[in-house]
Order: C-alpha cells, then structure tokens, then sequence
C-alpha cells in the first residue's frame, strides 16, 4: 500500500491511546535533574550554564515584573526544542507538526500577556491600537487594523512553528526517498544526494532549535509590551 508523505504527521493511536501524550511527556524524563552531590556533573553543569545565559538574553529587555515568567518561559523553550530534536529521530512523532498543539501553547500564553496589560496597565495596552499623530480619518482604519493584527499573533506563533518544522520533515522525507530510488539506477547521483540529506538533516537541527527559540522570543516581546 502506497503511503502519503503526509502520513508521517498523523498522530498515531495504539489501543486507543493517543501516542501524542506518551511524546508529550517524555522530554522531561530526560532532563538531568540536580543530585544532593556537592559538585554537579558536566551534563548538568552544561544545562545550567545554557538556561542560566538564555534566561538573560531573553529577559535582557523585559522590564522588572516580566521576570515572573523567566521559569514559564525556560521551561517552554527547552520542552520546544526536545519534541522538536526528538522529532528528528527515525520512528518518531514530532508533536510540534500538530497545528492544535502549537495553538494550544500560544493562545493561551498570548491571552495572559494581553490580560497582564490591560489589568496593569490599561491605557497604555489600548494606545497601541492607535498610534500617536494619527489623522482622524484615519482613526477607525488604523483601529480596525491593530485589532486584527494583534488577534492574529497566537495564529501566527503556532502556524509559524508548524510550517517550518512540517516543511523540513517533508523535505528529508523527499530528498531520502530520491537517493533510495536513485541507488540501484545512479549510484552517483544517489550518494550526492545522500549528502544532501545529510547537510540538511543538520540545517533541521539548527531549525528545531531556532524555531523553539523564536516562539518564546516573540512571547517575552509580547509580554514586554504589557508590563
């Protein structure tokens, strides 16, 4: 039976189980934890060292209460790039390919950033619908146009990861199946294209990471503009 290439984006059920939740939950197995040792050992070391320099690279800019989120935030980001790393694996399921997983992670952290402001802050959270020195015919335009664009940023979180990661996925699945195809008929041909392969499964690596990356990076944007 001929299978599509996007069969591999399916989430898969065993016994009536979602098999989504068993790829959900196995990232945070396999996080070091901290031991009751005085010394921690490299792999620990490294982590710290990483999420210690990410935390304040990413809340550099954010104003003082923002850094509430530094621990929400971390979390996120190293959760996003072990289901995007993991991904990469043969025989797994990349849970981040799921365009109702990614909304279900931004919209809501969207939502509580924009509540954050209009509690706090409420003038300044609705001043940026207009901006300053606007004409006045041009009020209910530019209105009309900041309320569309700030609803559509969750959209444009989760559909960003979604298409970058589904689009790489697609592209290994393509170039694999080409070098298999083309081994017995063109050797040649067949290992440049292996190569291929192989320099780009590495650009998905760097894609996993800097996608995970750009989501969190755009919620602390967010959550600067509202604290």
């Amino acid at each position: 039976m001929m299978l599509s290439f996007f069969d591999q984006f399916m989430s898969p059920v065993y016994l009536g189980i979602p098999l989504i939740v068993l790829a959900l939950t196995l990232p945070w197995l396999l996080f070091p934890a901290p031991t009751t040792r005085w010394l921690n050992n490299r792999l620990l070391t490294l982590q710290n060292w990483f999420i210690g320099r990410f935390a304040h690279e990413l809340f550099l800019p954010v104003n003082l209460p923002g850094h509430k989120w530094a621990v929400l935030l971390t979390s996120l980001m190293l959760f996003l790039i072990s289901l995007n790393m993991l991904g990469l694996l043969p025989y797994t399921f990349t849970p981040t390919t799921q365009l109702s997983l990614n909304m279900g992670l931004a919209f809501p952290l969207w939502l509580a950033t924009v509540i954050i402001g209009m509690r706090n802050q409420p003038t300044e959270a609705l001043g940026h619908l207009l901006p300053e020195g606007t004409p006045t015919l041009l009020i209910p335009v530019l209105i009309i146009i900041e309320t569309i664009s700030l609803f559509i940023r969750p959209l444009a979180l989760g559909v960003r990861l979604t298409a970058n990661l589904t689009a790489g996925h697609l592209l290994i699945q393509l170039i694999a199946t080409a070098a298999t195809v083309l081994l017995p008929l063109m050797p040649a041909v067949a290992i440049l294209t292996a190569t291929l392969l192989f320099l780009l499964t590495l650009l998905e690596v760097a894609v996993a990471m800097i996608q995970a990356y750009v989501f969190v990076l755009l919620l602390s944007l967010y959550l600067q503009e509202n604290v």
